[in-house]
């Protein structure tokens, strides 16, 4: 099967849902443990619900803290249903949760979902270090799921396309964002400071959802603000 099969046979597999898109990526220029020893990725990409982001404005809505939770859940059944699939053709599979961390590693997490999604061409790297999707903008979660298939996909690395604007640098409270594009030679720290962001929203958004998460630089990005959902919408007559 070519990459984009496997997709198609995805999509289906889960019933075409609004709001889901599906990319599968070549991890083989990657280090082996990096990849945990799989060769090739799956990834998911969920939006986020517009009228909830829509309300975040000074700081993150206790809806928002709902929905990050509710999101997070969906990708993880959604990425366990991709494994138990995969695995039903042959493949080996290993599903990464959409929210995980590694204790060993500095506010990362086994495995960085934004590598796969950004290999697989739906999107690119911002300065908020955040993964950008062509058509929803920052305003989405990611799941993975590791396979061991060789699809000898090339790279489809999209360059970042944030060019002059500074708004979630202007708008970070913690002042975690250094404003600068994001390339292929640069790690994490360099466009953001992860323990800044973390330590702020601990010590003064924890009366929302115990603190643990924000979304300002997610809602102000001109490509969340501007993305097209049209083609997720039924028309109302046809509901």
């Amino acid at each position: 099967m070519d990459s984009h099969t496997i997709c198609d046979n995805i999509q289906k597999f889960i019933g075409n849902p609004p709001g889901v898109d599906i990319g599968i990526s070549d991890l083989s220029s990657l280090p082996s443990e990096t990849r945990l020893g799989f060769t090739s990725a799956i990834t998911v990409v969920v939006r986020l619900i517009s009228g909830i982001i829509g309300e975040i404005s000074d700081q993150p809505t206790i809806s928002y803290f709902a929905h990050y939770r509710a999101v997070n859940r969906y990708i993880d059944d959604l990425t366990l249903k991709i494994g138990f699939f995969m695995e039903s053709k042959g493949f080996k599979a290993h599903p990464i949760p959409a929210s995980q961390s590694d204790p060993k590693a500095y506010y990362a997490g086994v495995f960085s979902h934004k590598t796969a999604a950004n290999l697989s061409g739906m999107g690119w790297i911002g300065k908020n270090a955040l993964f950008i999707h062509n058509q929803w903008g920052s305003a989405v979660r990611l799941g993975t799921v590791l396979i061991d298939y060789d699809i000898e996909s090339p790279k489809k690395i999209i360059p970042s396309r944030c060019g002059t604007c500074t708004l979630c640098k202007d708008i970070c409270p913690a002042q975690a964002i250094e404003g600068v594009n994001w390339t292929e030679d640069k790690k994490r720290k360099d466009l953001f400071d992860a323990h800044a962001c973390s330590e702020y929203m601990k010590n003064h958004f924890q009366h929302i959802g115990r603190g643990s998460v924000c979304g300002l630089c997610i809602a102000v990005c001109p490509y969340t603000q501007c993305r097209q959902i049209t083609s997720d919408k039924k028309e109302k007559v046809n509901i």
